[in-house]
Parts: C-alpha cells; structure tokens; sequence
C-alpha cells in the first residue's frame, strides 16, 4: 500500500508525496501556506480518486511524466519514468492504493532520522 507524506519545504510552506509500496516517490504535491490544507487536499483526493484526470507527458530528454489534475486545477506532478509502462504502473499504483493509504507527518520533524554521537577515542 502507498503512503501520503507531509513535509515542509525550504521556503516553510508545505508539500506531501504519494509513495509506492516500494518507498519511490510517485508524485510530489504544489505547495500549501497551512498544513491543514494539505491534510484536507489530501483527504479530499482519497476520497474522490476516481474523478482525478492524468495528462501524461513526454519529456524533451525522453522521461514520462505526468500532471495530476483534481477538480480541475493542477494537483501534483509526477517523478520522471523512463518508459510509458513504468508511468501507467505508477498511475495504476495511486489508483488502486491512493484510497486506503496512510497519511505520515514529517513536518513538524526538525530531524527524521537523529543523528547518533559516537565518541571516539584516539
């Protein structure tokens, strides 16, 4: 199963991703001044998937992308595939998973992963 994770960019506003079951991102969100419009995009999308639109795109360097569109603005942007069936997988896995996945919050975390102080001794 996916999941929706909440981050905040360099410039304090917020984002979230969608990530495959494998942890590569599929798609990254625009930016949200308030992290409860995110959750609330979020929530929203989860629940009306059916009704999203995918523009899909090729590339000037040949990569697949795609545009997410969610009643009817630009929603979120895809990663880079390099063939039309790793893109259609990628659709295919928010389709499928998107409804059901968890939602993580990485945005109030200064520091996912802390930093563990060794000593050394020399």
């Amino acid at each position: 199963m996916g999941t929706f994770v909440i981050s905040k960019r360099f410039n304090d506003q917020y984002k979230f991703v969608f990530t495959s079951r494998k942890g590569k991102v599929v798609f990254t969100s625009l930016s949200y001044e308030l992290k409860f419009e995110c959750e609330e995009s979020i929530q929203k999308f989860k629940l009306a998937i059916d009704t999203a639109e995918f523009l899909k795109f090729k590339s000037s360097g040949g990569k697949y992308f795609f545009k997410l569109i969610f009643e009817g603005k630009h929603f979120a942007t895809s990663r880079k595939y390099s063939t039309a069936l790793m893109l259609q997988k990628g659709v295919s896995e928010i389709v499928k998973y998107g409804p059901q996945s968890e939602i993580l919050d990485f945005a109030d975390e200064a520091f996912v992963f802390e930093e563990e102080i060794v000593e050394q001794e020399f």
